[in-house]
């Protein structure tokens, strides 16, 4: 018997940290954070779950988070906010800021 896909809710409120992506398929910037999330999923690993929330398609869940702007970036351990950043964030520096929020939550 497979697992259920779960929910986004359940997505972030678990255990492993979760870094969501608020963007728009029209945003420039947004497109240039598809690189840099990759370099970062490759390089994090199984220590964060990288998410992709398109606004247009999910106005609820922009709504519920305030995301005034895209690419918006959330990240979520346990349910809590770790951190926020509106606009386009480095791959080390971004690597960086999970770590040290990761290390925070252990």
């Amino acid at each position: 018997m497979s697992a259920q896909p779960k929910t986004f809710q359940e997505l972030i409120d678990g255990d492993q940290p979760v870094l969501v992506d608020f963007t728009a398929t029209w945003c420039g910037p947004c497109k240039m954070m598809h690189p840099i999330l990759e370099d970062t999923s490759r390089q994090m690993g199984d220590k964060v779950k990288i998410l992709k929330v398109d606004v247009d398609k999910n106005p609820l869940a922009a709504s519920k988070f305030q995301v005034r702007g895209v690419p918006t970036l959330i990240l979520f351990q346990k349910g809590k906010i770790l951190w926020r950043q509106s606009g386009v964030v480095p791959a080390h520096q971004l690597i960086q800021t999970i770590e040290s929020n990761i290390l925070k939550e252990a």
